[in-house]
């Protein structure tokens, strides 16, 4: 009997993706930090309600942020909360962690970047990469890759088959 509660409470599942972060970017390391949410804000996750693509992450007083993460209200909030779908959310993470990546942002010239958002034991955590900026080369031969691969899967299937 507790093993069918450890199932059914361990799964991660995926809110949202960031694939424009992993198309623009070199992501060097990934850390997950905890969001402080509003009630209607977690209502509207569990409902997918969530724009995830033009969304960062800055340092500031000390602190993470997330910027640019648009969660709209669903129709059947609270009429007495005012809901800002844009407003700025405090990532949580560690003291040291949050040292670390102001070093890192500061002296040598990472962004950060929100990759995932996904359900942890009922919280939501946000996936934030440590990345640095990809140029036009570097996307296209990114592009060349996952083309070669896509055709040598294709060949490996068709000689199977």
């Amino acid at each position: 009997m507790n093993k069918a509660k450890e199932k059914k409470d361990s799964g991660n599942s995926t809110i949202a993706l960031n694939k424009r972060a992993r198309h623009e970017y070199h992501i060097d390391e990934r850390y997950e930090a905890g969001l402080s949410l509003q009630g209607w804000e977690v209502k509207s996750l569990r409902a997918g309600r969530i724009n995830f693509g033009d969304s960062y992450a800055l340092i500031k007083n000390g602190e993470l942020y997330l910027f640019g993460a648009s969660i709209p209200p669903l129709l059947s909030a609270s009429t007495h909360v005012v809901a800002e779908d844009r407003r700025t959310r405090k990532l949580l993470l560690n003291r040291a962690e949050i040292d670390k990546l102001i070093g890192a942002v500061e002296r040598k010239g990472y962004t950060l970047v929100p990759t995932a958002m996904y359900w942890k034991h009922n919280r939501v955590k946000v996936e934030i990469g440590l990345a640095k900026g990809k140029q036009d080369h570097d996307k296209r031969a990114a592009e060349k890759e996952r083309d070669w691969n896509r055709e040598k899967g294709r060949v490996m299937r068709a000689r199977n088959g």
